[in-house]
């Protein structure tokens, strides 16, 4: 979950990776830090806090010039934040340098053979103890360091992306990965090269990238073409270079006050861009290849498993309604760090669908390979090209997102329904479980949702006056139903993820047992009630809140006027079908979310204790 970025070449190392850490710091921001080989000596600066509190740092204590050098922005693992536990790490002898992202989970046993070998060590980090191994196998077995690092990581358990210079041989990086991302960027004619844990800290200067699988290496070298092997047994693998798609201008704010804001208004264009060249309504066609190329899979299917975490796990039970409604088949929505432990029973005749905004979130990740080990089809839905589930899978879509930033996952949320709906959509087809008439009418209605998202966040300005009577609340509670019940649980996390107000989503029905006791004239109650499905239930559940002076937000479908009279405060949206109405109730949980933690200083983009990636358990 840290980002980490390197740079080798002929440009000044300096601005390239302080620039590669400012974007990579939805990774991981509670330390950074930096070094610098520049004519025989290294210049290293690393400190709690943020990429600015670094910078700051930097310009108080050393000299910024070298080719060569790399960066790490930190998420906590081994050892709490601060100075001494930031990375980069240097070997005892003051030759190597590395900076990690991931887990060693044997570190212990590996530091205590180490201290009996008479290392020392200032840090807490299980980083500084491989950095070590590292020397050790250099001195035990007098090998290069790329041969010491395969040597080491053989005698590693956990996960790791890494990048490794010796200032003794400064003219090239090792770099290896297991679990966690890692890019390398190649210059033109091999003068220069990148390393970053995605591919954004270098897109400006090439769009030339190769992403290192699980157990690979390479010794990037300047005027060479890139080496890959297997850490394993040392062969030599074929290097996929990869040309990258993404752009400047999609990782910056482009005017917004926070990324957040940002992905919340480009959700239109996001669930347009999701659908494009898939949904061709003229012709009453979901084309699809990935699906079309396993349709045999899905048909004959005896359920559907959806492993995901977080906001891709709400996404996957919004999912469950629509396959099981639509298609008629069997839908299991799991953790995926549940499903990875518990001993599932897996079949050649379940489908897998793995969802992961990252591609790279390491629950999932371990979820596909037990699932393929069983025999089952494993389809995977991602955002990010070239990402590690992408990979692993035997098959998938992309969502086409573009590049979300903000950690808590807005356009991630909408962009997964969409290409779920389509899928749902095509199988349903497939095996006539829809009619002619709703199939061509879903594929209207799903073609009009993005200017209806749009039209929802017209209410906006609203939502901000709302935000601003609840910004002091300390609880809320979230209620919906059917479709709607996990747009609640989402609404709840992201409120939870950006204010630190504490959330819960609940189905509406499920007040009653136990939830109607929290509720008083100081609890806010988000109801999700929409005129589809069961709203004459809902509206009894409002009742039931109002009776008990409880203070009621709705978000109501355009022209309702039932729920408006009971509420305290009524969020419009357009209709729609039952099937795609989350696509619209949650944009004003994730505007109200964004206000009341604008309202109370939060920072929106990287709040505390949260990283964009999960890529270690």
């Amino acid at each position: 979950m840290c980002g980490i970025t390197g740079y080798i070449g002929f440009r000044d190392a300096y601005p390239i990776i302080i620039n590669g850490l400012r974007r990579l710091e939805y990774r991981g921001y509670d330390s950074a830090g930096i070094v610098l080989y520049n004519e025989g000596k290294l210049n290293l600066v690393k400190t709690k806090g943020k990429v600015s509190d670094l910078e700051s740092k930097v310009a108080n204590s050393i000299e910024t010039g070298g080719t060569l050098g790399m960066g790490h922005t930190r998420w906590a693992t081994h050892g709490i934040p601060n100075d001494i536990n930031s990375h980069p790490h240097v070997s005892q002898s003051g030759n190597i340098v590395m900076v990690h992202n991931g887990i060693i989970e044997n570190y212990d046993t590996l530091k205590k053979e180490l201290v009996n070998r008479g290392y020392t060590f200032q840090s807490d980090t299980d980083t500084e103890v491989l950095v070590n191994l590292i020397e050790e196998v250099q001195k035990q077995n007098d090998v290069k360091l790329g041969k010491a690092v395969q040597i080491a990581l053989n005698e590693v358990v956990g996960a790791y992306a890494i990048a490794v210079f010796d200032q003794r041989k400064p003219d090239e990086i090792v770099v290896a990965r297991l679990g966690s991302p890692l890019a390398i960027g190649i210059g033109k004619d091999q003068l220069e090269y990148f390393v970053a844990s995605d591919a954004s800290p270098f897109i400006e200067y090439t769009k030339d990238a190769i992403y290192l699988e699980d157990e690979e290496m390479a010794v990037i070298r300047l005027g060479r073409k890139v080496k890959i092997r297997k850490i394993k047994d040392d062969s030599l693998v074929d290097a996929n270079v990869h040309e990258l798609k993404l752009n400047l201008e999609q990782i910056e704010k482009g005017g917004y006050e926070h990324f957040m804001l940002k992905e919340i208004y480009q959700q239109p264009s996001a669930i347009t861009d999701t659908y494009r060249g898939r949904l061709l309504r003229e012709e009453a066609i979901i084309k699809m290849a990935g699906v079309e190329d396993n349709m045999k899979r899905f048909l004959n299917a005896d359920r559907i498993i959806i492993v995901a975490c977080g906001t891709s796990w709400h996404a996957g039970l919004v999912a469950e309604y629509i396959f099981e409604d639509l298609a008629r088949i069997p839908v299991e929505v799991e953790y995926a760090s549940e499903f990875r432990y518990r001993n599932p029973i897996i079949t050649e005749k379940d489908v897998v669908i793995a969802i992961s905004q990252s591609g790279e979130t390491a629950d999932t990740l371990a979820a596909i390979k037990l699932a393929k080990s069983k025999g089952a089809f494993v389809f995977g839905i991602c955002n990010v090209v070239g990402s590690s589930i992408a990979r692993e899978t035997h098959a998938g879509a992309y969502t086409h997102a573009g590049p979300e930033i903000g950690v808590a996952s807005t356009k991630a949320f909408t962009t997964q329904i969409t290409l779920l709906t389509l899928i749902a959509l095509r199988l349903a087809r497939a095996k006539g479980t829809i009619s002619s008439s709703d199939f061509r009418q879903h594929m209207l209605e799903l073609e009009m949702i993005p200017k209806k998202v749009e039209q929802a966040l017209k209410s906006d300005e609203h939502i901000q006056k709302v935000a601003a009577v609840f910004k002091g609340a300390t609880n809320f509670l979230y209620l919906g139903r059917g479709y709607n019940f996990p747009v609640a649980l989402e609404g709840a996390l992201k409120l939870k993820e950006i204010s630190y107000i504490h959330a819960e989503g609940y189905p509406a029905a499920e007040m009653k047992h136990g939830p109607i006791a929290l509720i008083d004239e100081n609890m806010p109650i988000v109801v999700i009630a929409t005129n589809k499905g069961h709203y004459d239930k809902v509206v009894s559940n409002i009742q039931e809140i109002k009776s008990r002076k409880g203070k009621i937000i709705a978000i109501v479908t355009e022209g309702d006027e039932t729920v408006k009279d009971i509420a305290d405060y009524a969020i419009e949206i357009p209709e729609t079908e039952e099937s795609l109405t989350p696509l619209l109730t949650t944009i004003p949980l994730q505007l109200l979310s964004y206000h009341i933690a604008v309202m109370r200083g939060c920072n929106v983009d990287q709040p505390r204790n949260l990283a964009k990636a999960v890529t270690v358990e």
